[in-house]
């Protein structure tokens, strides 16, 4: 059986250089999504969300492995959107009012019917508080750019600047959320090593960049 790495089937998407700012077109994908606010660092709901969301997506790669289809495949890194009602707090890092949505990407054979059994099983198997919260969905981010960071989370600013000064370059305006796609796992990788994509999707002439 063929075990297939979604990373290396959307390369460009889950590859970046920490040199240089590159631009990407982003296609609608399905994603495991839970949305909530406050500070990862301390919010036990993040916790939660982060719990429920690997907890269904490698029970749904199993079911999948184990059904007819017999396709096995490497369960993609987690994700996250970024924002505050109010930016200041975003800007400002009063992380206790950030808002997000952790989210695993899902294979195109994944149906909503295969994440919902999945859904029960997860929650027959153990106690999951954030699984009420979680949803199947569609995520379409278009025209992006991204940069990787290497180095702890909190360490992140001077990369993302260097990001939006790229962009403001190119003619280009923010838009959207703040994206972020872990490609460690932070507990098991020094935070000196994390490496992180940084991606802005933008908005402006289509011939720029």
């Amino acid at each position: 059986m063929t075990r297939i790495d979604l990373k290396k089937e959307f390369k460009a998407l889950y590859s970046a250089s920490g040199r240089t700012v590159e631009f990407v077109d982003v296609p609608s994908m399905n994603f495991l999504m839970v949305d909530g606010k406050g500070d990862p660092a301390t919010a036990r709901a993040y916790q939660q969300a982060v719990e429920a969301l690997y907890s269904v997506a490698y029970t749904v790669k199993f079911a999948v492995k184990k059904s007819a289809a017999g396709i096995d495949y490497v369960v993609p890194p987690l994700q996250g959107l970024w924002w505050a009602d109010d930016m200041r707090d975003f800007v400002t890092g009063n992380r206790d009012n950030w808002r997000w949505t952790m989210m695993i990407m899902q294979p195109e054979w994944v149906t909503a019917a295969t994440v919902a059994a999945g859904i029960e099983t997860a929650g027959r198997k153990k106690d999951l508080p954030a699984l009420p919260l979680l949803r199947f969905d569609s995520y379409a981010e278009g025209r992006a750019a991204q940069v990787l960071h290497i180095g702890p989370y909190a360490e992140e600013g001077p990369t993302i600047r260097r990001l939006h000064d790229r962009i403001a370059e190119q003619g280009l305006e923010l838009r959207g959320r703040h994206h972020e796609i872990y490609l460690s796992d932070p507990r098991r990788t020094d935070p000196a090593r994390l490496k992180t994509i940084i991606r802005q999707p933008v908005a402006g002439p289509q011939n720029s960049a």
